[in-house]
């Protein structure tokens, strides 16, 4: 069996003089959860789409699970959540699940039932009843209940309270665990960063960036507090900003805020002339490299 879960070559999809999708080229592992980030419409979902073969590509191509996303026998080992699941209003949660079930063969019973108590889904109620976030759950369940080889979650956590996506978190680490790849895309990052060792970044369409979590956090601005003895004035603060590697200076009594981009010897060499009593240094988080590639200067 190839270890390679998904793969696409040169993916792209042009709707008229829309480019949704420009040569993506991207490698899922099997058993692995990768993030898929960007803002609404920077091609996630269509790039979901192509996989699925919802949609037919420009040019390029892709491969799911060593095949076609439009073959009915890879279909069937594929888990779909969509980020604007529709259903029927006048259906009972119960009877939408058990339609997605016939359609698979069958599923576990049992493991449908535990599912809907994870999420706290009453199977009886009509859609129609349903909030957004309980219509998720539905979406959820029918998306996890056959144990798929591939998970394809568009936003899953959209409309869930805190405790829910705790719950959503502890499952997909269940999953994996089990062997099930996840593409997982969103722009919650916190959740992506809980989930994930790799992630793709998708600017306008295009794949920028494409690592581990570890590895893009260590190119992400580093941000450093240094706590000095006295008032802090404008010469003070000059002697940073001539600093080439920093990129923002502010202050507030005592303290120097910074954030660097790249060696902090500079900083250490400015900071010489004062009297430091404490450098304190925030860790990188996702949202630190998320907004790295969709900062202004990058337009």
């Amino acid at each position: 069996m190839e270890d390679v879960a998904v793969r696409t070559d040169g993916l792209t999809k042009h709707f008229g003089a829309v480019r949704a999708v420009e040569d993506v080229d991207l490698v899922i592992e099997r058993g692995e959860v990768f993030g898929y980030l960007g803002p609404n419409g920077a091609g996630k979902t269509t790039t979901i789409r192509l996989l699925l073969d919802f949609l037919r590509p420009t040019r390029g191509r892709s491969m799911v699970l060593g095949g076609s996303g439009g073959d009915p026998g890879i279909r069937r080992r594929i888990g779909y959540l969509p980020g604007d699941l529709r259903l029927d209003p006048t259906y009972c949660a119960g009877d939408v699940i058990d339609f997605f079930a016939s359609l698979r063969g069958g599923v576990d019973r049992d493991w449908v039932d535990a599912l809907c108590q994870r999420f706290g889904l009453d199977p009886t109620r009509p859609v129609g009843e349903l909030s957004t976030g309980n219509r998720r759950k539905v979406g959820l369940v029918q998306a996890f209940m056959s144990r798929a080889e591939l998970l394809l979650l568009d936003e899953p956590t959209s409309g869930l309270d805190p405790l829910l996506q705790h719950e959503f978190n502890d499952l997909v680490r269940e999953m994996a665990g089990e062997g099930t790849t996840v593409l997982l895309s969103s722009h919650v990052l916190p959740e992506v960063e809980a989930l994930a060792a790799r992630v793709g970044i998708i600017r306008r369409g295009r794949l920028v960036a494409v690592a581990g979590v570890d590895e893009l956090r260590r190119t992400a601005r580093q941000r450093l507090d240094l706590h000095v003895a006295g008032a802090v004035d404008d010469v003070d603060l000059a002697r940073f900003r001539e600093v080439p590697e920093v990129v923002e200076v502010s202050a507030e009594p005592a303290v120097i805020h910074l954030v660097v981009e790249g060696s902090v010897d500079g900083v250490i060499k400015a900071a010489a002339a004062l009297e430091v009593q404490r450098i304190v240094s925030h860790e990188a988080n996702l949202e630190d490299v998320f907004l790295r590639y969709y900062t202004p200067e990058d337009e």
